[in-house]
């Protein structure tokens, strides 16, 4: 067996450096330092290029990750570009914004007791580092067809279906209500994690691809219509961006938010888009309810905009979060108090809130989520001293009005159903096919970004076994 079998015996894995604890908890810039090419080579000669490569399988996009790091190895980067961008639309994005951790670096084989590739780092290495080469994703044929594909909403599987869909020579217009593209990638995920300019980058190159935006556009029943007389195919990638309630006694009262406005408008403000307000936590006892994603965001996002104390209530222990265990500890490294098996019960005060009375809880058995159910304990209630009040309980449906008169079914809990179909994605309407979130239900982009680019697929199909084009 060659010496390079063995490199991860001789290099350890090591994530590029995170910025000082003191400047990045007040910023709202990425955290990570940006990984050098040497760095990016010496992880990628750690991969064993299993004959089966578990990550790969794991990866909901099924990238050819030991492909691209052996490219990376060897410092070609451009061709490691090509690769990436053979499964994944935005490789760029997914490398800072996956829980690898359950993901690709969850299966690689390395984890038996030399941790894993630096999958993620690597995959936003090569992203970045060929775009300011001035390479660019490459049409897959020159051939132009003579096709429209409308798509409305411009998150990440909108997004990846008009990527998948132009590189293949079709024609495509993405509608969304939002200023600018990305959906909750750019109104709903904070600059800490993911930088507002690398989804703009990603726009020109869209653009320079030949996909049309019309931003600022409310789809609706009439002018929903026109859209149709002119699309062969249609794409519905509208997300869910209902909140879940939180049922909680007296959350009527002041001081109570919803996490998905309150993160929406912090990054209108800091991208000075229309009004410039913002739901500003200076000064303030915060508590954020909730154990995913979405919850970390909101408690990082009040630290740093220097909160008196900022504090997550979560019903299971740590182990059973549902969130990346890297934005936990993130969070726990920049200040964040959690309180682990503990549940809300009532708010207190007059009109405003000045107190939030939580019960604890024990894990009993698995319920039918396949998660062990919270049980509350008797006599543990505990008063906290709060001024605001975030619910992060996650999103649920949102039916748009216009589904019903399209003909387009519902599963029983709001989602679009894709039952019974001729082509993967495609509705009961034939001429409109779903993705993402507001079929799977609040999900990872990269669950979206698949679902957006095998749609594609499926359209082009579905157009070609119509018209013959």
């Amino acid at each position: 067996m060659s010496e390079k079998n063995f490199e991860f015996i001789n290099i350890q894995r090591i994530e590029p450096e995170v910025k000082p604890l003191e400047i990045r908890k007040v910023k709202f810039d990425e955290i990570y330092e940006k990984q050098s090419l040497r760095e990016a080579k010496e992880q990628s000669s750690r991969c064993l290029d299993c004959g089966n490569p578990y990550c790969e399988w794991k990866c909901p996009l099924h990238n050819y990750i030991p492909n691209w790091l052996k490219l990376v190895e060897e410092g070609e980067i451009e061709q490691a570009a090509d690769l990436c961008h053979e499964t994944n639309a935005f490789p760029e994005i997914c490398g800072r914004i996956c829980p690898q951790e359950k993901l690709c670096e969850g299966a690689c084989t390395l984890n038996t007791g030399y941790e894993a590739v630096t999958i993620g780092q690597v995959e936003k290495f090569i992203s970045d580092t060929a775009l300011e080469r001035g390479w660019k994703p490459k049409k897959i044929t020159n051939k132009k067809l003579d096709i429209h594909v409308s798509i409305i909403g411009a998150g990440p599987a909108g997004l990846a279906c008009a990527e998948t869909l132009i590189r293949r020579g079709a024609n495509c217009t993405v509608y969304d209500r939002y200023k600018e593209i990305g959906g909750l990638l750019t109104y709903g995920i904070p600059e800490f994690k993911l930088e507002k300019k690398v989804i703009k980058r990603r726009r020109k190159i869209l653009e320079e691809l030949g996909v049309k935006f019309v931003m600022e556009f409310d789809v609706d029943a009439k002018n929903l219509h026109k859209i149709e007389s002119k699309s062969d195919a249609i794409f519905l990638g509208l997300g869910v961006y209902e909140s879940i309630k939180s049922n909680i006694e007296g959350d009527e009262k002041d001081g109570v938010v919803e996490a998905l406005p309150y993160l929406i408008k912090n990054t209108e403000y800091l991208m000075d888009i229309d009004d410039p307000l913002k739901m500003d936590f200076s000064d303030q006892k915060v508590v954020v309810l909730g154990g995913g994603d979405t919850a970390m965001d909101c408690v990082r996002t009040a630290l740093r905009q220097k909160a008196t104390s900022v504090t997550c209530v979560y019903r299971r222990d740590r182990e059973n979060m549902p969130g990346s265990i890297k934005e936990v500890n993130h969070a726990m490294e920049e200040g964040v108090k959690f309180i682990f098996n503990a549940q809300p019960k009532r708010l207190v005060g007059n009109g405003s809130i000045k107190q939030l009375e939580i019960i604890k809880t024990k894990l009993g058995n698995i319920d039918s989520t396949g998660r062990r159910k919270p049980i509350l304990i008797d006599g543990s209630e505990e008063l906290l001293d709060i001024d605001k009040l975030v619910i992060a309980f996650g999103y649920s449906s949102s039916p748009q009005p216009f589904m019903e008169k399209e003909k387009i079914n519902l599963e029983e809990d709001g989602l679009v159903s894709l039952t019974n179909q001729k082509y993967k994605y495609q509705t009961s309407n034939p001429k409109y096919f779903a993705g993402g979130d507001m079929v799977i239900g609040s999900s990872l982009a990269v669950h979206a970004i698949a679902h957006g680019r095998d749609a594609a697929k499926e359209i082009l199909g579905y157009i070609s076994d119509k018209t013959g084009k």
